[in-house]
């Protein structure tokens, strides 16, 4: 496990990056996983790091487990390299639509300021 300076810094970057709350990560990814016949139940929407992210939203920073921190680090790890936080540009193609996307499942919306 993460010593406690280590793991203030993760939780804070954890926190910047994921820029939804747990209700909009939720509904997010019940939307992503519904089609025209068929919609998930709510606990099995979205993918499994997705679901993971709106667990670790639900958390404490003193009831994080070792896996929550490996995929915190895996987030905050994969956001920053598809993403310029200082200045993020709205979507203008699907390639951009996409990309979106695969941050929202993760808890990051570039278009949320």
């Amino acid at each position: 496990m993460a010593d406690a300076l280590e793991l203030q810094a993760l939780w804070e970057d954890f926190h910047r990056v994921v820029n939804m709350t747990s209700a909009e990560l939720a509904a997010w990814l019940r939307v992503r996983d519904a089609d025209e016949e068929t919609e998930p139940l709510p606990e099995a929407a979205g993918t499994p790091t997705g679901q993971h992210v709106l667990a670790i939203l639900q958390k404490r920073r003193t009831d994080l487990t070792d896996d929550d921190i490996r995929v915190m680090y895996k987030v905050v790890d994969t956001v920053g390299d598809l993403v310029d936080m200082e200045d993020e540009p709205e979507p203008e193609t699907a390639a951009d639509d996409a990309r979106r996307h695969r941050l929202m499942t993760l808890g990051h919306d570039p278009l949320k300021p």
